[in-house]
């Protein structure tokens, strides 16, 4: 594909602060379904991307266990055939297992899969989302293929990256 040709990507969500809603009445943030394209699409302007999105799963990086990580896997080998880039929405806190798990895993590619994330929900005013998305999806359209990171204006090969509490951030190590 060249630069500036009409694309399409595919945007799996399976939830993490990204995807987190705040329910008013008992003043909880909670993962209850995807939001990200009426979001995403009402925010960005991308006429020549069309963005297929696929809601694998709604829930806390936290909570998931080794079979959630696999059922994303599966999504990934599944999806890789159509040789397009893919986007994972992933909670930050279990990003890189993930990520690694896949990387471990996965076998020949010939598009980029991207993690990416918030450490702030999308519906807030200072959110960090709609840039991380973005940021995300321009780089699945620009790497060669491979199991990459993207946060904050960075992308990170997989494995070596890690979450960096104390940033709020990634970092390679």
């Amino acid at each position: 594909m060249s630069l500036n040709e009409w694309s399409r990507i595919h945007l799996v969500t399976t939830g993490g602060t990204i995807e987190k809603t705040y329910d008013e009445r008992e003043g909880t943030l909670f993962n209850r379904e995807t939001i990200i394209k009426k979001r995403i699409n009402n925010k960005l302007r991308l006429p020549y991307t069309e963005i297929v999105v696929t809601s694998l799963m709604a829930m806390d990086s936290l909570d998931m266990q080794d079979s959630h990580r696999e059922e994303i896997y599966n999504k990934i080998n599944e999806l890789k055939s159509e040789n397009l880039p893919i986007v994972i929405l992933h909670g930050t806190d279990t990003m890189q297992h993930t990520a690694e798990l896949v990387e471990s895993k996965i076998g020949e590619l010939n598009a980029p899969v991207v993690f990416t994330g918030a450490m702030k929900p999308l519906g807030f005013e200072d959110s960090d989302a709609v840039q991380n998305v973005t940021e995300a999806l321009m780089a699945a359209q620009l790497l060669k293929p491979g199991i990459y990171i993207s946060f904050h204006n960075r992308v990170y090969d997989v494995p070596g990256v890690r979450k960096n509490l104390g940033f709020g951030t990634f970092e390679e190590f």
